[in-house]
């Protein structure tokens, strides 16, 4: 993804200030597992940069349009994906010396540069990858792919599915209780 740097000036000097940031990524796409989308207009993100005391806290929204292939029927599957951004920038290093809980002890966390700057890349690609759906579909409903001639099944049906459906149930262990007739 493309790097995303804030530079921290006076308006985030004192704890409680705030900083609003926006902007424009320009990403062509990315890729989660085996997957690979594309970003046909980009990448938006909408940012609030607050001193937190120890560090900055910066909160928000990446947004953008994106397509994938479907997993059933591998046409093209488009969705708009909106990510929550969540991501802690310390000025300094916690010392070893701190005491961190039980449940702290893989905290993550990133640091203000000593040029006063955070880089906002990570956080705003993880946002994007968390919203990402893990089984990309071209609709909720998608029927997929023959598995005996390929034909889409959203587009033709071509009479498959009902011969292996069929096949399916006969060769169920249940397939004897079919004929099974209960007196009332």
């Amino acid at each position: 993804m493309q790097q995303v740097i804030a530079i921290l000036d006076d308006r985030l000097a004192n704890a409680g200030d705030t900083l609003p940031l926006a902007g424009h990524m320009s990403d062509k796409g990315y890729s989660l597992g085996e997957h690979d989308f594309t970003l046909p207009d980009g990448l938006d993100f909408d940012l609030m940069l607050t001193n937190a005391g120890e560090g900055i806290l910066a909160t928000g929204i990446v947004s953008g349009h994106v397509i994938g292939t479907c997993d059933r029927c591998l046409e093209k599957a488009e969705f708009d994906l909106a990510g929550e951004v969540e991501e802690y920038f310390l000025f300094k290093a916690p010392s070893v010396t701190e005491s961190l809980g039980e449940d702290e002890d893989d905290v993550d966390f990133s640091l203000v540069g000593d040029d006063h700057t955070i880089d906002l890349t990570d956080a705003l690609s993880s946002a994007v990858l968390m919203e990402t759906p893990f089984v990309v579909l071209c609709r909720e409903d998608c029927k997929g792919l023959c598995p005996v001639c390929g034909e889409n099944l959203n587009e033709h049906d071509c009479g498959h599915a009902s011969l292996i459906e069929e096949q399916r149930l006969e060769s169920s262990p249940f397939a004897a209780l079919r004929n099974l007739k209960l007196d009332d």
